[in-house]
C-alpha cells in the first residue's frame, strides 16, 4: 500500500531552467545559449554543487577554464534565482490535498547548499515539505541509490510504501530499483493528480 509520496523539487515543484537566465544574456541567440549551457555551465559542472562543493569554488575554477566567459559564469552564482520562474502551478494545492488525506509527503532533491534556504523562503511548494533530503547536505546526488536509501532510513520509510516523482527518467528508474514505485512528472499538477489518485485508489483496493 502506498503511504508516502516523495517529490523531486526542480521542474516538479519549482520551474527551473538555466536558459531563463542565459538566453537574455546572449540576446536571445538560442544556439549560443545552448552551447554555453551544454559545454560551459553544464550539468556535470553544476552537479558538483549539488553534491556539496562550494559555489564560489566551482565558479572560480570554471572561470579559469573559460576566461572568455568569466562574467557570464559568475551570473550562475550572482543571479541564480533568475533561473527560476516560480512554483509550478497546482503543486502546492496537490501537496496540501495529499496531507489532508493522510499521505506522507517528503522531498528528495539535487540542490546546491548556497541557494536552498532562500529557495524555501521564496517558494511555498518547497516550504510546505518539512521532511526532506538535500543532496548538498549529504554529499550524495540522484540517481545514486545511496541517497534514496538514506531518505528511507532517515524517515523510517518502507520502499514498497513509497512513490517517487521526478522529471528525469534516470532518477525515477533508480527509485524503482531500490523498491519504490516511480512516476516521471507528466508536466503539470492536474495530470499528476490523476496518476496519483489512480495509484493510491487501486493500491487501497488491491
Amino acid at each position: 500500500m502506498i503511504r508516502n509520496v516523495i517529490f523531486d523539487y526542480g521542474n516538479v515543484l519549482v520551474d527551473w531552467n538555466p536558459a531563463y537566465l542565459f538566453l537574455p544574456v546572449f540576446n536571445g541567440d538560442a544556439e549560443r545559449c545552448r552551447y554555453f549551457t551544454e559545454n560551459v555551465c553544464n550539468r556535470e559542472w553544476f552537479t558538483r554543487m549539488d553534491r556539496g562543493e562550494s559555489m564560489d569554488k566551482c565558479v572560480a575554477e570554471l572561470q579559469a577554464v573559460f576566461p572568455e566567459y568569466a562574467d557570464t559564469v559568475a551570473l550562475f552564482r550572482d543571479r541564480w534565482f533568475d533561473m527560476c520562474r516560480g512554483d509550478i502551478p497546482g503543486m502546492y494545492e496537490l501537496i496540501q490535498e495529499l496531507k489532508r488525506d493522510g499521505v506522507g509527503v517528503y522531498g528528495l532533491t539535487n540542490w546546491p547548499a548556497a541557494t536552498f534556504a532562500e529557495a524555501r523562503r521564496r517558494f511555498r511548494t518547497l516550504a510546505s515539505i518539512d521532511s526532506y533530503v538535500v543532496s548538498s547536505s549529504v554529499k550524495l546526488v540522484k540517481p545514486d541509490p545511496a541517497v534514496y536509501n538514506l531518505l528511507l532510513s532517515k524517515f523510517n520509510l518502507n520502499a514498497e510504501e513509497c512513490v517517487f516523482i521526478d522529471d528525469r527518467t534516470d532518477n525515477v528508474s533508480a527509485a524503482i530499483a531500490v523498491g519504490m514505485k516511480g512516476i516521471v512528472f507528466p508536466g503539470n499538477a492536474d495530470q499528476l493528480s490523476i496518476i496519483l489518485t489512480k495509484l493510491l485508489h487501486s493500491d487501497k483496493n488491491s
